[in-house]
């Protein structure tokens, strides 16, 4: 689908509530109907001291108490992506408030690829079951009255999907802070020339269409910000802004993937994440196990 064929809404104005983890630069979201107590998740975080292998719900606990404290109702938790730098919350959410889980249909893909790199054998299935809805491009879904919808943007990983909720839409790693440019495209699946073509799709939304983001890393000591619009992004994105071409972008952003580390946290949240954010199951004695694969990254 085009830009131009998707329910876009710039007269609604959902609440937006961020919160903002210092440990992994994760912004997580609660969007809130701005006329009933509805409200969805995005990209809700699980707190993990890798080395102690012990696993917390800070971050969780202030999304819920949020929720609770303001009489909310959750409807629906919201994955953009599979990310490969922090592990979700959302079943640990969903436990204590309920609501839906759902993430882009193209989840089966990465389970696929990375159930091989783990190997996961045949329990783990590979179909997306672990979640409640898989969005295709262009479907909608609704938080109390207020229609969302989903559009696809692969290029990040090939299950990137930004969630546009009224006059906001919600772009995962898609996009960064004008002045920090895009997400890398070197992960299994990703694709530079591909990134570039999403990033023109959501820069095609209205120019006010507020972006909010998943990460913000503050480029040069600047304060942490996760709000833009698209017409900031247009005009001032480091990456993809200015009108910047295709094989400019592709240019820079293999150059800058081939001199990036992995990320701290890759290997388990690739892990929990393909689960809907479960850990997996426990072994015969009642303990878990995350694999550490050798060389398969």
């Amino acid at each position: 689908m085009t830009a131009a064929t998707y329910p876009v809404d710039m007269s609604v104005t959902p609440n937006v509530k961020a919160f903002f983890d210092s440990a992994t630069n994760t912004i997580s979201y609660v969007v809130k109907d701005p006329d009933s107590k509805a409200c969805a998740v995005v990209d809700s975080v699980m707190d993990i001291d890798y080395a102690a292998g012990r696993i917390t719900y800070d971050h969780a606990d202030a999304i819920i108490d949020y929720i609770k404290q303001n009489g909310l109702k959750l409807e629906w938790l919201i994955e953009t992506h599979v990310h490969a730098d922090h592990l979700s919350a959302a079943p640990y959410i969903q436990s204590k408030l309920g609501g839906k889980l759902g993430i882009g249909d193209k989840i089966t893909v990465v389970q696929d690829t990375f159930g091989k790199v783990f190997n996961e054998g045949t329990d783990f299935q590979r179909d997306g079951s672990q979640f409640d809805r898989l969005f295709q491009d262009g479907d909608t879904y609704e938080i109390g009255g207020l229609k969302a919808f989903a559009m696809y943007t692969p290029g990040h990983t090939p299950a990137c999907m930004v969630h546009v909720i009224g006059d906001a839409a919600f772009v995962g790693d898609t996009l960064f802070m004008p002045d920090g440019g895009s997400a890398r495209a070197d992960f299994p699946g990703g694709d530079a020339a591909t990134l570039y073509d999403s990033i023109q799709k959501v820069l095609s939304l209205p120019d006010g269409m507020r972006l909010f983001m998943c990460h913000d890393y503050g480029p040069n000591g600047r304060d942490i910000k996760w709000e833009t619009t698209v017409g900031e992004e247009k005009a001032h994105n480091i990456h993809v802004g200015g009108g910047k071409t295709k094989e400019e972008f592709v240019k820079f952003r293999q150059e800058r993937d081939a001199q990036l580390d992995m990320p701290k946290l890759i290997i388990p949240s690739l892990q929990v994440n393909m689960r809907a954010g479960k850990l997996p199951k426990e072994d015969e004695s009642g303990k878990r196990f995350l694999k550490v694969p050798v060389n398969g990254l």
